[in-house]
């Protein structure tokens, strides 16, 4: 069938995921970028929600972001999900929870004001503090989801991550490390990795912070 072609916009995080998964198997693969604030009549017709990601694998089309990553995790070996069938729903649940916690994200750096910046913020931590004790302890200083190895889940969490971390950088004030240091650590594993780092293009950061200042929200203006 020749190899997938995966249709992205350069900021999805939900794109993301599918590009760290085809990195980590090595993959090769094509990625088509389009502008989702104009997307062509082609894609359209491809895509029933009309966004991204959409996998094309030869006549055949995917869409929406799990499903293309648990194709993706079961035409490629290694396979990163569990074997257990209880231990890999486990999982796809708490790749459920990270998707929520991209869509707070999204909405803490949209907040037009102060106090719903905050408020959006506070549902993100409240989330950490969900997440923190499902979590295992470190080893050797690095931690993923189940331990010690990469899995499918560690993918879902990965842009949000990068995304805390692009903020960080410009000055947005989202300490990890106060009262959730195993999601410190996880989140310092998971952006070390090469499969993580080249997952954006390089002019992605950048834009993601432009992206936020072009639409007039509070947190846009104090990067």
């Amino acid at each position: 069938m020749g190899k997938p072609t995966l249709i992205s916009f350069k900021l999805c995080p939900y794109v993301q995921r599918s590009v760290i998964n085809l990195l980590e198997k090595k993959v090769d693969y094509e990625i088509k970028y389009i502008d989702l604030a104009n997307k062509p009549d082609w894609f359209l017709k491809i895509s029933p929600f009309g966004r991204v990601p959409v996998l094309v694998v030869g006549e055949e089309v995917l869409f929406e972001s799990a499903v293309i990553n648990e194709y993706l995790d079961e035409t490629n070996l290694p396979s990163l999900h569990p074997k257990d069938p209880l231990v890999k729903a486990k999982h796809r649940a708490w790749a459920e929870f990270a998707s929520a916690l991209l869509v707070d994200q999204y909405l803490w750096t949209m907040s037009k004001d102060e106090a719903e910046s905050n408020k959006k913020r506070d549902e993100i931590l409240s989330k950490f503090k969900i997440l923190e004790p499902v979590l295992l302890e470190p080893k050797d200083g690095k931690l993923f989801f189940a331990g010690d190895s990469m899995h499918l889940v560690d993918t879902a969490y990965a842009p949000f991550f990068m995304r805390l971390d692009f903020l960080k950088a410009k000055g947005a004030e989202f300490d990890l490390g106060r009262g959730f240091p195993k999601i410190q650590i996880w989140s310092d594993t998971l952006l070390s990795l090469p499969s993580v780092k080249n997952s954006v293009l390089p002019e992605v950061p950048n834009e993601y912070i432009e992206f936020i200042k072009a639409h007039n929200s509070w947190l846009g203006g104090k990067l």
